[in-house]
Parts: C-alpha cells; sequence; structure tokens
C-alpha cells in the first residue's frame, strides 16, 4: 500500500512533452514547405522529398538524444517511427534520381552519398530491430541528417554518364562501396558504444571530443584572412557553381569580423583539451571539473559560430582581395565547412550527453561483450563487401582502361581501408584480440572509410574524381 502511494506521488514521466514538441516543429516545417512548393507549382520533386527526409532524420536524431537523456522509451519508439519515415522519403527520393537520371544513382558524389544515406538508414532499423540495440540511432542519425544536409548544398543536375561509367559494373562496384561503407558506419557506433559500456573513462571521451573538434576548426582556420575575415570561394548563384579568377583557380571572397570569431571559437575548444593533460599530468582532478565546463562553453560557442556562418554565407555579397568588387558567396560553395560545424555540434551534444547521463546509457545498453560481438558480426559483414568492391572496381578497370590497378588516389585508400579492416580480423581470429583494441580499430577503419569517401574526392583528386 504504501509502494502504491509513493508511485502514485511521483508518477513515471510518460515522455509526451518532446514527442509533441517534436511533432509539432515537424508539422509546421512540413506545412511551410508544402506552401512553398505548391506556390512554386512544384511538389513531387526530388529536393523536396529530401527536405522532408532532413526533417525526419533530424527529428529522429532529436528524439533518440532525449531517449539518451531521459530513458523514456517512448522516446525510442516515436524516434523509430521517424526513422522509418525518413527511411520511406528517403527511398522515394532515390526512386526518383533512379527514374530521372536514367540509371541507378551512382554516378556522382551527390549520387552516392544518397544512396549511402538510404543503407545506413536501413542498416539502422535492422540492427534496432534485430539486435534489440535501441540507441544505435544516437550516432547513426546524426550522420544521416549531416550527410542529407551535406547532399541538400552539393551539385544535383543529372548529367549524361562519360563512356567510362556506361557500364553495369558501375552498378555493382558502387552499390558494394555503400553496403560496405555503412555497414562501416554502424560498427564505428556499435564499438563507441562497447567503449561505453567498457567503462571507458568519461575523461578520455572528452579528450577524444576536443580533439576531433580542434581538428575541424583548425581546418576552418586555413581560411582565416589577414584582415580579420574568414576566405570562402565565390559562387555563381544563376550557374550555381563556383566562381574562377583564372584556370583551376577559385575566386575567394572575404567575410568580415568571421575569421576572428572562428579563431576565438578554436580557442575555446583548446582550452578542455589543454585542461585534460594538464589534470593528468598533475593528478588534480579539479582541473577535470573546469574542463567540462569548458566545454560547455565552448559547445554554445559552437552553435553560435554555425548559426553566424548561416546567416552570414547564405545570401552574402562580399569583397575579394584578387579583384575588385563584390562577389556572392553560398553555403553550396562551402559543404564540407558547414558539415564540419554541424558535426562538431552533434558531437558535443554525444559527449555532454555522456557526461549527464552515462549511468542510465549504461542500464539502456545490451552488455560489453554483446556489443563487441555486434561489432564483429558487422564488420564481417563489411570487409567482405569492400572486398568484393575492390576486386568488382579492379575487374571495370581493365575493361575500360586495361589495367586491373593504377595507384589512383581513390583506389589507394580503398586499399588501406581493407588493410586496416583486415587487420581487426586478422588480430581478432589469429591473436584473440577483443575489447577495446578492438573498437579503437574499428573507430579508426570508419575514419579511414570518411576520407576515402570525402577528403579524397577534394583533396586527391584522379580518375575517380566523379565521385
Amino acid at each position: 500500500m504504501m509502494e502504491r502511494a509513493k508511485a502514485e506521488s511521483h508518477p513515471v514521466p510518460s515522455g509526451n512533452m518532446l514527442t509533441v514538441l517534436v511533432s509539432l516543429c515537424v508539422v509546421f516545417l512540413l506545412f511551410t514547405a508544402f506552401l512553398g512548393a505548391v506556390k512554386r507549382g512544384e511538389l513531387f520533386t526530388e529536393q523536396n522529398l529530401l527536405y522532408v527526409a532532413l526533417i525526419l532524420y533530424g527529428a529522429a536524431t532529436v528524439l533518440y538524444l532525449g531517449f539518451g537523456v531521459t530513458g523514456i522509451h517512448r522516446y525510442v519508439q516515436a524516434a523509430s517511427l521517424a526513422t522509418w519515415l525518413g527511411f520511406l522519403t528517403n527511398t522515394l527520393a532515390v526512386g526518383h534520381r533512379w527514374y530521372i537520371a536514367g540509371h541507378p544513382p551512382f554516378s556522382s558524389i551527390y549520387e552516392m552519398l544518397l544512396s549511402f544515406v538510404w543503407t545506413l538508414a536501413a542498416l539502422t532499423i535492422f540492427v534496432e530491430r534485430r539486435y534489440h540495440v535501441q540507441v544505435i540511432g544516437t550516432v547513426t542519425m546524426p550522420i544521416a541528417t549531416l550527410s542529407v544536409i551535406l547532399i541538400q548544398l552539393l551539385p544535383s543536375e543529372v548529367r549524361p554518364l562519360v563512356p567510362a561509367l556506361q557500364s553495369t559494373w558501375l552498378h555493382i562496384h558502387v552499390s558494394l562501396a555503400m553496403l560496405a561503407y555503412a555497414a562501416c558506419a554502424v560498427s564505428f557506433a556499435l564499438a563507441m558504444m562497447f567503449l561505453i559500456q567498457d567503462r571507458l573513462r568519461t575523461e578520455t571521451f572528452l579528450a577524444a571530443t576536443s580533439a576531433f573538434l580542434l581538428s575541424v576548426y583548425i581546418g576552418i582556420a586555413t581560411r582565416f584572412d589577414p584582415s580579420g575575415g574568414l576566405r570562402l570561394i565565390a559562387w555563381d548563384a544563376q550557374g550555381k557553381q563556383e566562381i574562377f579568377f583564372a584556370e583551376k583557380t577559385r575566386l575567394m571572397v572575404v567575410v568580415p569580423e568571421l575569421g576572428w570569431f572562428f579563431f576565438l571559437v578554436l580557442a575555446a575548444v583548446l582550452v578542455p583539451l589543454v585542461l585534460y593533460f594538464w589534470a593528468t599530468m598533475n593528478r588534480i582532478g579539479s582541473a577535470l571539473t573546469w574542463a567540462n565546463r569548458a566545454f560547455f562553453v565552448g559547445a554554445l560557442l559552437q552553435v553560435v559560430a554555425l548559426i553566424a556562418f548561416i546567416l552570414r554565407v547564405r545570401e552574402g555579397v562580399y569583397p575579394s582581395s584578387q579583384v575588385e568588387g563584390l562577389f556572392a558567396t553560398n553555403l553550396s560553395a562551402s559543404p564540407f565547412i558547414l558539415a564540419g560545424l554541424v558535426g562538431g555540434v552533434f558531437a558535443s551534444m554525444l559527449y555532454l550527453l555522456l557526461l549527464w547521463r552515462r549511468s542510465d546509457l549504461e542500464r539502456m545498453l545490451p552488455s560489453a561483450d554483446t556489443l563487441d560481438v555486434l561489432t564483429y558480426k558487422t564488420i564481417g559483414i563489411g570487409f567482405p563487401l569492400l572486398t568484393l568492391m575492390i576486386a568488382a572496381g579492379a575487374y571495370w578497370a581493365n575493361r575500360t582502361w586495361g589495367s586491373y590497378w593504377s595507384w589512383d588516389p581513390k583506389e589507394t585508400w580503398a586499399l588501406i581501408t581493407w588493410l586496416v579492416y583486415a587487420g581487426y580480423l586478422h588480430m581478432r581470429i589469429t591473436r584473440g584480440w577483443r575489447g577495446r583494441r578492438a573498437a579503437y580499430f574499428a573507430i579508426i577503419g570508419f575514419a579511414v572509410v570518411l576520407f576515402t569517401f570525402f577528403g579524397v574526392t577534394y583533396l586527391l583528386r584522379g580518375l575517380h574524381a566523379y565521385a
């Protein structure tokens, strides 16, 4: 009787509040998008479908994080529903692209990313349903949301396939790649969850997250202009393309004061890392408390930096140091800076979630042994797909160019990716590697996948410049 009275005086949270708020936001965004589409006379288009998918994946991300913070199961049920709806909308976008282009969406970085997000959402649903890892979407849905943001900014024109791509082997090669990369993303999420269950110190997550943020803002700092502004690529709004000052030389504009502000954020994300090393070397526990406080301040500054970047860059017209006059820039001219800023905010949110609700997360997750086995199984699926991808690509290259292997940057990094995961499987099978060492391998492997997918395309151009 006493227990019943206590239960009535302290009712279990129903989880209605966040669900209702997210639902209202989704309905409002969809309704305004619908009105805009009707006004333009463009209702069922690929961009509209992707916008709906972005809203639904974003809603799933918020609800998964809400579940992680509160432990209210209704949130994960709503997040799963949002993931399902986003997946269905994503499927329609893929089908629309396939129909319009006349071939599977595999011929450009835009189309490959579209297929990757679809595969990642499908694997998220599968792992959640099959293995009951309810919070897998806490990691995979931010990746999906970030990817759809990138898709919205990348060139999306349907162009005729060059002769080298007019082959069935393109479909086979890229299908295997997208399946493999999505499996690697899921293994990354599982490995991160394993480290939580294996009681890796929260301070270590602080250092790793701060190091990631530092790399993001150091990359942005390379665009710093001596005047204190930020150098960005000029954008031709009518042609929807970058403006070139000379052959292979992009015209750069300078956004005033934005460079100084990003240096401030860079300093803010560096402080927690410095305090972490200070606390570790001198064994001062209070320094870790200050490191977490500094991290929170840095997270707030990152949100402000993201908002400032969007507002200043979205439709800005700015001077250039190369020629006289004012020139436009656009978010589409800096997709990876925007992706880095959004990714940094997501990473900060996930760390703060771990900091504030670690014990709740540990209760929700499967055991460390289960997560370790699931990571192994996922890589066990991804590795053969990587192997077949490389073999199919080599056979296709021989038929097209008369050589199985040309040491193109994409080929080289695909081989490096294969070697990392081969090392994981070799050490696990022959040396019995399990636990943290195996998890670190999975995390490093996904980092290499990201560089192979994005970094090589934009930094190391070669025969795979189309993707």
